[in-house]
């Protein structure tokens, strides 16, 4: 989803996140940050401000033309008052389980179009005099990358805080246009974004016919085993339902270093290995709830970045999509690994993002009026494109502060909606891999159990790749000793382990259902 566009006009990608949203299913995408010690109102509204000259669109609200004909575009705020975006909430109980439930409480809700789609939540009261933040972005204005561009903006790499600046407007403001102007921009912007989106649809089925006929680096005997896969339908699992919401938010974090040293050993990427823990515990949780798996696939709608390298502070979206088809049934952790990584190197190959990109940019050549239409309604047909979505995102390896304080935990939030009822979002962040999880209450009303459960298929792999498994409370020794549990659960198990995905171990003893449940969850 390329702009492609003005930069006072969003683009079809941007507006289809404005058209997909209803009432009650909002679709932002958010994180939520623990910091060392207590961040008062006063002293983060003052900061926060003071960085606004930095992000302009953080003074902006989208504004639709009449009848939506045309794109949406972004006007001012005559009324912007950053008291709006920026409240504080204290916990009753200090634990992290009521701060997870808090966060499911305000990602669930929608933010009102009329300010800009921006907010924070400061949560005073988490026990171990800490202070969680939870931020808000709607899709329309950034995609994950550039939400960690912003965060990269707002936050300091360094303990020592900075002088403030004084309080700065951006210049150069947009106006609303009238009502007459609107709507002829709108008619000429339509048609011009039609046959832009036509002509480049068919630049690039030209370059990337050329591109794969030229590489040839996926076998035909690759198309004939998993082209089958690619193009069956998806299979629906208990949660896939049409969202009612309201919502939950789970975490999990695993350390880097344990993910790094199970790639290097069997020459997958940090991505296979995350995608493989989640298919496990997938498998388990589908398992719970009584879904038959063998024989069965899991289609993940994997995010993929289009952005080059000077365009990671831009917003909006720049992603295509890839839809990374996996057997459920595989029990065997290197096994399962190798089928992952087999399946994300056929999809690179046959440039598959790059089809679904071009497939999205036909969508985005029907008339904006159509999709304003059509939009809300889509997420209420009972259609499920994808299991779920797993969107990875690499953050900074080192610590960030605000105001001085170590943010200490970074957990990343994805919307749900339509049939895809239970997400997965993923960032690494000094030294640790977080893992949020997003559902809805009613097709999920347990979702906490993905905690333990992921954390179960990790040291199995670790287990079957030669790797001691992660100690039981490894959580709280991440965080504070990371240097200690690298040598503790690093060290391998034989010499004679192989390092290559194509000779998996035997199966491990399985994982009845009841040791399944019984795993235990995060300590609040």
């Amino acid at each position: 989803m390329s702009n492609g566009q003005n930069d006072d006009r969003l683009s079809w990608g941007d507006a289809l996140f404005l058209y997909l949203e209803r009432a009650g299913m909002p679709l932002n995408i958010a994180s939520v940050s623990i910091f060392e010690g207590d961040i008062t109102l006063e002293d983060c509204t003052r900061f926060v401000e003071s960085k606004l000259s930095l992000l302009p669109r953080y003074y902006q609200r989208v504004v639709p033309p009449p009848f939506n004909v045309g794109f949406p575009s972004w006007e001012d705020d005559p009324n912007f008052d950053i008291r709006n975006h920026i409240k504080e909430v204290t916990l009753k109980r200090g634990s992290e389980r009521e701060l997870k439930v808090l966060a499911g409480k305000v990602l669930g809700t929608t933010m009102d179009r009329e300010r800009p789609l921006w907010d924070f939540t400061l949560v005073h009261g988490l026990s171990g005099n800490r202070t969680s933040i939870l931020k808000r972005v709607h899709h329309c204005l950034a995609d994950g990358i550039a939400g960690l561009g912003l965060m990269n903006i707002l936050l300091d790499p360094t303990p020592e805080p900075h002088r403030l600046p004084k309080k700065k407007r951006p210049s150069h403001r947009r106006r609303q246009r009238d009502t007459w102007t609107q709507l002829v921009e709108g008619w000429v912007s339509t048609y011009s974004d039609v046959l832009q989106r036509v002509l480049e649809t068919q630049a690039d089925a030209v370059n990337i016919t050329e591109r794969m006929l030229g590489a040839a680096k996926a076998p035909s005997q690759k198309f004939s085993r998993f082209l089958p896969e690619l193009t069956a339908p998806t299979e629906r699992l208990f949660f896939n339902k049409v969202y009612q919401g309201p919502q939950e938010f789970a975490w999990a974090q695993i350390p880097t270093a344990a993910i790094k040293a199970i790639r290097e050993r069997v020459g997958a990427t940090h991505n296979d290995v995350v995608l493989a823990l989640m298919t496990a515990a997938i498998r388990r949780y589908a398992e719970l709830h009584g879904d038959k798996v063998t024989g069965r696939l899991l289609r993940m709608m994997v995010p993929v970045s289009v952005r080059d390298d000077q365009g990671a502070s831009e917003l909006g979206n720049r992603i295509s999509l890839l839809p990374v088809t996996v057997p459920l049934g595989i029990r065997n952790p290197r096994r399962l690994l190798a089928a992952v990584h087999a399946r994300t190197e056929f999809l690179k190959h046959a440039h598959v993002a790059e089809w679904v990109g071009m497939a999205g940019g036909l969508v985005g050549a029907a008339p904006a009026p159509l999709q304003a239409l059509v939009g809300p309604l889509v997420s209420l047909l009972p259609i499920t494109p994808f299991n779920l979505v797993c969107t990875n995102i690499r953050g900074p390896n080192s610590p960030l502060y605000l105001l001085g304080h170590k943010m200490l935990d970074w957990y990343p939030y994805v919307p749900v909606g339509g049939e895809m009822t239970v997400n997965c979002a993923i960032l690494s962040y000094n030294g640790i891999t977080y893992f949020g999880f997003s559902g809805d209450v009613h097709a999920a009303p347990d979702l906490w159990r993905i905690e333990g459960l992921l954390k179960l298929s990790m040291n199995e792999l670790l287990s079957a790749c030669g790797i001691q498994p992660l100690p039981r409370r490894a959580r709280k020794k991440v965080t504070k000793a990371t240097p200690d549990l690298k040598s503790h659960a690093l060290a391998p198990l034989s010499p004679s382990t192989s390092n290559s995905l194509a000779e998996p171990e035997p199966p491990p003893k399985p994982t009845t259902e009841r040791e399944a449940v019984s795993v235990p969850m995060a300590a609040d």
